[in-house]
């Protein structure tokens, strides 16, 4: 975690003595020195990060790296702050009166007091180091880490008995179905999950088989750990395959490079049907390494790897990508099954000890190695009362740290959080922010990061798409769990694990990164740099300042923040906030002070009562993100046009009869923003701002509402400019409005979703060009040719909704239509009566919803080829009603028995 804030300091340090040198004076050397002596720690850094929790020694001085570049990263931030304030220009435009700001000794006395001291902390620091650690002059380590500190469990995986598992009959049923398949080329099995899932106790068993051991000639396990040594594993891999043959093992071993390990094992195996285990591979490159020492004889060998990283799982079956198993939770009824086995050597639940015994393990959430663990720690206490028990529940994420079993298990888990590199620990530590069992945003969690600073620039790829890129590798390596994904395949929910959220806590917790005030701990912290606020908002009355504060968030406080919390956030105790999240609390007025917060990058005012924002908030000239979505704000002050860093502009609900924000004439020129949302035209800037919005050149959204058909010109001219954009939403001032986008003879080809509310005269040509078009919705429309004939044919359509937007009696899909929909949602088409799907059409349909068609006649023709459909939503009338029931198992109702959810209203 050190590494992770020297890495974001250094690179904070580089930009401001680069573009503040002519400020800093004599103290630029100073900063210099400081720079380098943190260069210098840098390499022992990666060791030491990996290897802290083997050593606590080790511990307290990764620690105070962390606190130094911390205070550094304080006095960089007051001195900016400083500056700031001096010039009431802004901190670019302060540049023209350097001279006036040099002689402003006070603020000069102060930085060179407080850097001098960091200063000499980095020295003594570093001192220490090199006396304790034995480090060379270019910053590596001549004393090895103990990596034997504490026992790793892994090998009880592999004494289990079969008696001892649960859920694994059907998993180890397909393992065994994939290694003994007909096929003779050699094939790799990948099983892939978090840290504890039972990926190793699996393998096992479905390696021992009889039927396993009898198939193959050749048997050898082989663990390869998180830092191997390509020659000694190849060594090792000599090795067991010889005894396992029982020929002796070449004398020459010792003296083979890694080029004729891989050859002697290639020889070995050539002649041979073998099957291998490599258990525990956590790099592909690691994979990469091995790899061709496995001949393929075509003699039906395999490979079974186990691996907490998809990546590694996918890259190691590219030959065989449907061997891939992925280890799914324990569910509650085989977690339950397991607890008792293990607590209860008679398998059954004492009953005043169940209700807090299902508690404790549903911060399991399946997790197999959890379940043993806590069940190990609880079958040695006392069961003749609860007390103990709920002593247990309440306090069980510090309870590993006198418990062996628990002690272990959280380092097996941890395992995965030291192998990530610098730039994700710290993102994976923030996540620990959020509560317990919370449902994270991705685009929320996103725009968190940035503005925090953790996410590095990166030449062709916007810093959203960079974000996403690392939440894709959290997820990639087992640490973050996908939950909600949408129709068109994107990320928008995901989750830790509980048992993970008490490893970063606790990391947390030691490197004063961040804290929680919740009803179970509401002592607030002296010391802190991200606070988060959940359910309550504790004892205010002990603290008033948070100097060294970066973020506030909070989450489901019902108590009333004004005149307790709103004197600590404005009052000038939080000068270096980056990120105020106050989504969904008790607010109704954002105050005046505001602006105060020079820093703030992150601003969400989400689901408060909000009416309006102060002119103040000009003064934030560094935010990026001002989330304003679900609050009663519908205008916004002109001083916004000053924040020529924001990003994302959120100014809508759907709640509300209008759910924009009245065009500001001029904010065409806020040229960093990519999300827009959402824009009212009816008025006359509206009409100004339509013909003008093609300079914001950077927009990836973009939402506007109360469109009038004479905007349709000023609107398609703007549009054609708009490259970048990805979703849009044009919606008119009445449903009745024409949205006039006939012009639009060059549309944005990297438009993915699009949404247009209000009649068309003609269907848009150009959105059959939308060779990218992943989901597409049409509002009343009220088209009278039929839209499908012309959007069948779209390559990558995911999903579709026609509301209101059809006249016609018939809709007609021809036998090529529509490769691709997974959703087709058909509402209020009051004059369809007959839907035809030609065989062929829809092959990957997986939810069709029919709705308010009253004088549809018939269940859709051809319904009855689509083997994919999963859930039908049918809302008939009378007479079609009548039809199914004179059926009942034969005519329209046969076409429609097979699928799996049917959902058949009448009305």
């Amino acid at each position: 975690m050190a590494e992770s804030a020297v890495e974001f300091l250094l690179n904070h340090l580089t930009n401001f003595i680069q573009q503040e040198s002519s400020l800093l004076g004599g103290i630029r050397e100073e900063a210099e020195s400081i720079r380098y002596e943190l260069e210098h720690m840098r390499a022992f850094l990666k060791e030491a990060d990996a290897n802290e929790f083997n050593n606590s020694e080790l511990q307290v001085w990764v620690k105070q790296v962390s606190d130094v570049a911390h205070d550094m990263e304080d006095v960089l931030d007051e001195f900016m702050l400083h500056i700031a304030h001096y010039h009431g220009d802004g901190f670019y435009g302060f540049l023209c009166n350097i001279c006036s700001l040099i002689k402003n000794l006070i603020a000069r006395h102060r930085i060179a007091s407080e850097i001098g001291k960091i200063k000499s902390r980095v020295n003594n620091i570093r001192q220490s180091y090199q006396q304790r650690f034995s480090i060379s002059e270019h910053g590596s380590s001549s004393t090895t880490v103990n990596n034997n500190a504490w026992y790793d469990r892994r090998g009880d995986a592999l004494l289990l008995e079969e008696a001892d598992l649960v859920g694994m009959d059907g998993p180890k049923k397909h393992l065994i179905g994939w290694l003994l398949d007909d096929s003779p080329r050699l094939k790799v099995v990948s099983v892939v999950g978090m840290g504890g899932m039972g990926k190793t106790t699996l393998v096992k068993k479905a390696y021992d088989d009889m039927g396993v051991k009898k198939r193959f000639d050749c048997h050898a396990w082989i663990t390869v750990s998180q830092s191997f040594h390509l020659r000694e594993l190849l060594k090792d891999v000599v090795r067991r395959l010889f005894d396992a043959a029982k020929p002796q093992a070449p004398q020459s071993l010792e003296t083979m490079d890694i080029n004729d390990l891989k050859a002697k094992i290639k020889d070995f195996l050539q002649q041979r049907r073998y099957v291998l285990v490599l258990d525990d591979v956590w790099s592909i490159n690691a994979w990469d390494a091995l790899k061709y020492a496995f001949p393929d004889n075509n003699s039906g060998s395999r490979i079974l790897l186990t691996t907490r990283i998809v990546d590694v799982a996918s890259t190691s079956c590219v030959e065989s990508p449907d061997h891939i198993y992925t280890m799914e939770p324990l569910s509650q009824e085989e977690s339950w099954t397991l607890f008792c086995r293990k607590t209860f050597q008679d398998n059954c639940c004492p009953p005043d000890l169940e209700k807090v015994s299902r508690s404790i393990l549903e911060k399991c959430k399946g997790l197999p190695l959890a379940v043993v663990a806590v069940s190990g720690v609880l079958a040695r206490k006392d069961r003749s009362t609860s007390h103990d028990w709920e002593l247990f529940h309440r306090s069980l994420g510090a309870q590993s740290e006198g418990d062996d079993q628990l002690e272990s298990m959280k380092k097996i888990l941890s395992l995965s959080y030291y192998n990530l590199p610098y730039y994700l620990k710290i993102c994976f530590l923030y996540l620990g922010l959020f509560p317990e069992d919370y449902k994270i945003e991705r685009t929320r969690v996103i725009r968190l990061w940035i503005a925090e600073g953790f996410v590095e620039v990166r030449v062709g790829r916007t810093m959203e798409e960079v974000a996403e890129g690392y939440l894709k590798e959290l997820i990639n390596r087992s640490l973050v769990q996908v939950t909600r994904i949408d129709g068109i395949g994107r990320l928008r929910e995901c989750r830790i694990h509980d048992l993970f959220r008490e490893v970063i806590t606790s990391k947390s917790r030691e490197q004063n990164i961040a804290a929680m005030v919740s009803k179970e701990s509401t002592t607030w912290p002296e010391k802190v740099r991200r606070l988060s606020i959940q359910y309550t908002l504790g004892n205010l009355q002990q603290t008033n300042r948070f100097p060294q504060l970066r973020s506030l968030l909070m989450f489901s406080v019902e108590e009333p923040i004004s005149k307790s919390l709103n004197p600590i956030l404005f009052n000038g105790g939080v000068r270096l906030l980056k990120v105020l999240d106050l989504r969904g609390a008790s607010l109704e007025m954002l105050p005046d002070e505001v602006g105060k917060l020079f820093h703030l990058r992150y601003l969400s005012l989400r689901g408060t009562k909000v009416k309006t924002l102060p002119k103040s908030i000009g003064k934030l000239e560094n935010l990026e993100t001002l989330d304003l979505k679900e609050t009663n704000v519908t205008e916004l002050p002109v001083q916004i046009l000053k924040l020529q860093r924001l990003r994302h502009l959120l100014v809508y609900n759907y709640d509300l009869d209008t759910y924009g924000f009245k065009a500001i004439v001029g904010i065409e020129g806020l040229s960093s923003l990519q999300k827009l949302c959402y824009i009212e035209a009816n008025h006359e800037n509206g009409r100004i701002v339509m013909g003008k919005l093609g300079r914001l050149t950077q927009l990836r959204r973009l939402g506007i509402t109360e469109v009038r058909r004479e905007d349709g010109k000023a609107l398609c001219s703007s549009l054609e400019k708009l490259s970048n954009l990805q979703s849009l939403s044009v919606g008119s001032v009445e449903n009745k409005e024409i949205v006039d986008i006939q012009q639009l003879s060059s549309p944005p080809g990297s438009l993915q979703r699009l949404y247009l509310r209000g009649r068309l005269e003609n269907f848009p040509h150009w959105i059959t060009s939308l060779r990218n078009l992943l989901k597409l919705r049409l509002r009343y429309s009220k088209l009278r040719d039929d839209p499908l004939q012309s959007l069948q044919d779209l390559p990558n359509l995911l999903q579709l909704l026609l509301d209101q937007a059809y006249e016609g009696e018939e809709l007609c899909i021809k036998a090529t239509g529509f490769q691709k929909l997974k959703t087709l949602e058909l509402q209020s088409l009051e004059r369809l009566r007959w839907v035809r799907m030609e065989k062929g059409s829809l092959p990957h349909l997986e939810e069709l919803t029919i709705e308010s068609c009253k004088l549809l006649e018939e269940v859709p023709t051809g319904i009855e080829h689509l083997t994919n459909l999963k859930s039908l939503q049918l809302c008939v009338s009378d007479k079609l009603k009548m039809t199914l029931d004179q059926d009942e198992q034969g005519g329209d109702y046969s076409k429609i028995v097979h699928i799996p959810i049917l959902k058949i209203s009448f009305g």
